[in-house]
């Protein structure tokens, strides 16, 4: 073989290995960066869908609490609304009947 059609195969040779090289090199570091932003994107929506759902439930909670505390408070005011109608009948009725006149009606009526 001659010097030069051996350094003209050596050289095509080298260069095959080189781009293999090359390609090999550019292909995992593109695999790598792809795999890097497939996983912030990955990160970045399951962040998304946590907060969505951790929003859903406050606001279940919330929504609980705040009925818990306003049947509480409807509940004490129908109860003071009732007690208070409830000691205004027996006043009217102990005004109106005397309870010296009365002795039909239990006596803690108009006590």
């Amino acid at each position: 073989m001659h010097l030069s059609s051996y350094s003209r195969q050596t050289d095509r040779q080298t260069d095959r290995q080189t781009d293999r090289q090359t390609d090999r090199q550019t292909d995992r570091q593109t695999d790598r960066q792809t795999d890097r932003q497939t996983d912030r994107q990955t990160d970045r929506q399951t962040d998304r869908q946590t907060d969505r759902q951790t929003d859903r439930q406050t606001d279940r909670q919330t929504d609980r609490q705040t009925d818990r505390q306003t049947d509480r408070q409807t509940d004490r005011q129908t109860d003071r609304q009732t007690d208070r109608q409830t000691v205004g009948n027996i006043i009217a009725k102990c005004v109106r009947y005397g309870r010296s006149q009365d002795r039909m009606r239990k006596e803690e009526d108009c006590s």
